[in-house]
């Protein structure tokens, strides 16, 4: 799966942050230190992290992904990476 979106509220900019879908590869949530979460209302799963973006962006970077945009959706902060 060579895209990624992580996203994070901009009042929550020091984490947590959310790292991928339920269909994002268990193996990269588990080197992120990801875990499944469920919001009440949802009938679909994602992934998060307590770390805060900065701290998932360097940890991704050193696993090849790379920033291809960033942008803010109301008020929620997306970047979409890319690996090689």
């Amino acid at each position: 799966m060579p895209y990624l979106l992580i996203s994070t509220q901009i009042r929550l900019e020091v984490g947590p942050t959310m790292v991928g879908d339920e269909h994002s590869d268990p193996h990269l949530m588990s080197i992120l230190g990801a875990t499944k979460r469920s919001t009440l209302g949802n009938n679909f799963c994602e992934y998060y992290v307590n770390d805060a973006p900065r701290l998932v962006l360097d940890k991704l970077e050193s696993l090849g992904y790379r920033v291809v945009s960033m942008t803010g959706v109301g008020q929620t902060l997306v970047w979409c990476l890319h690996r090689e």
